[in-house]
């Protein structure tokens, strides 16, 4: 199976965005996915606003981008666009970093106002980076991701089941994409 990186945008400790890669996760880790969580905004924010990929975390994060097969990309949207922390992480990224990979673009806002910026303002630099398959983005209102009493995250019923669909075509293509060639 593929691993898969799953990372978030969101410069929110308490982030609906990482809420629902989370949920994501979930949903391919059943697949057997390995999946790799990742928060830009636990990357020091002097080294990487400074591009500094010498930076030992710098680094590290470079390394996750290349060792994974797929990436799912979350974000909040922020001004009708990906959050200024996605940005700079991208920035800091080697121009063709997603080259060959199969990425699951997603986003978050308060308003169906914002729908659009999956399509629009993420999916062309992904694409600029050199993926290999961007699969259909989704958005989620902020409001239909909520938190358990026990802690785990909840997506309003009616949006998961338009999520769920969304991420097992991402599944399939990144299986697709990593399945042994066998020769006869």
């Amino acid at each position: 199976m593929a691993t898969i990186l799953s990372v978030s945008g969101s410069p929110s400790r308490t982030s609906r965005t990482t809420r629902l890669l989370r949920h994501v996760d979930g949903l391919l880790a059943e697949r057997g996915h390995t999946v790799l969580p990742f928060e830009v905004r636990s990357l020091p924010a002097e080294a990487l606003l400074a591009a500094d990929t010498s930076h030992p975390e710098i680094a590290a994060a470079l390394e996750l981008f290349e060792r994974a097969d797929a990436v799912v990309i979350g974000t909040p949207v922020y001004k009708a666009a990906y959050s200024g922390l996605l940005k700079t992480l991208l920035d800091v990224l080697p121009q063709y970093a997603l080259a060959g990979k199969a990425v699951l673009p997603l986003a978050t806002g308060g308003s169906t106002a914002h729908v659009l910026a999956v399509d629009y303002a993420l999916r062309p630099v992904l694409s600029s980076m050199g993926a290999g398959h961007i699969t259909q983005g989704w958005f989620v209102l902020d409001r239909h991701i909520s938190l358990r009493e026990d802690g785990s995250t909840l997506i309003e019923l009616g949006t998961d089941a338009q999520l769920t669909p969304v991420v097992e075509a991402f599944a399939l293509a990144v299986e697709r994409r990593t399945e042994p060639v066998l020769v006869h």
